[in-house]
Parts: C-alpha cells; structure tokens; sequence
C-alpha cells in the first residue's frame, strides 16, 4: 500500500544496500532516474548507473535517499513499529491528498505552485476526514478516519 511504500522510502536497515545493477546485464536503469533525479546527486547518480556499483545504508541517508538507518544492534521491525505509529493514525485522505500535492508542485514554477496549493487547500477542507479531525479535535478525542 501507499503507506507503506513510503515505510521503505523513509527507513533501512544498517546492513541495507541500494543498487541500481542493471548495466551489469546490459541495460540502463532509465525509468528511476524520473524519481532518484531529485534525490541522489546528480554525479553520484551517474556513477551508480554507470557502475552498477552499490551505496551503503549510510551514503543513502547522506544523500537523503531514506530518512533513517537503524542502528547496528536496534531491532529494525521496533523502527519500524515507531515510523507506523506516527502514520497510522493520520487521515489517509489527507496522506493521500497531500502526496499528490506535493508530487504536483515539484515541477511547477513559484507562482504557478502558489496558486495550485490555494486550490488544494479547499479540496483538503471538503473531506469527510477533515470534517471529522475538527470536530475531534473541538471535542478533544481522537478522530476515526474513513479515508474520505
């Protein structure tokens, strides 16, 4: 699921390694460059295409590829309990709506971002779930998402 596609985007294991093979078997790893673009520097981006050579977990949190590494000792899947906790309880349209904003905005110039995100704000306010965590939070208890 989405949610936890970004799990793995957002944490890896000590011993992780990230690769990008392809070119040991005569092909290039074109379609990721659209995601890793953004991430990876750009001559570092090039080397691992070039190479097929692997980063470590540590050189993936330094360009930013994941936002944590466990460390060497720490049970991963308790990282991982902790990442969920703080996602699982948050309206998945919200989550969802939010992505796609911010997905749609990484290309657009300032202005144009500007009043995308305006237009936004009032589809994120129309939802089911926002009219529910407004009234939770009015009444101080936790809301229950229905993912509307």
């Amino acid at each position: 699921t989405m949610k936890h596609t970004m799990i793995v985007a957002l944490m890896a294991a000590h011993h992780a390694v990230f690769g990008l093979p392809e070119v040991k078997v005569g092909v290039f790893p074109a379609q990721v460059l659209s995601v890793l673009q953004n991430l990876i520097p750009r001559r570092k981006l090039a080397e691992m295409c070039l190479t097929g050579e692997p980063i470590t977990s540590a050189q993936a949190l330094e360009y930013n590829l994941v936002n944590y590494v466990s460390d060497e000792g720490t049970d991963v899947d308790a990282k991982l309990q902790w990442l969920l906790d703080r996602l699982l309880d948050k309206s998945p349209a919200a989550i969802r709506r939010g992505l796609y904003t911010m997905k749609k905005v990484e290309a657009m110039a300032f202005e144009e971002s500007m009043a995308f995100t305006e237009s936004q704000i009032a589809l994120f306010t129309l939802t089911e779930d926002a009219k529910e965590g407004q009234k939770a939070f009015q009444v101080k208890r936790k809301p229950v998402w229905k993912g509307h």
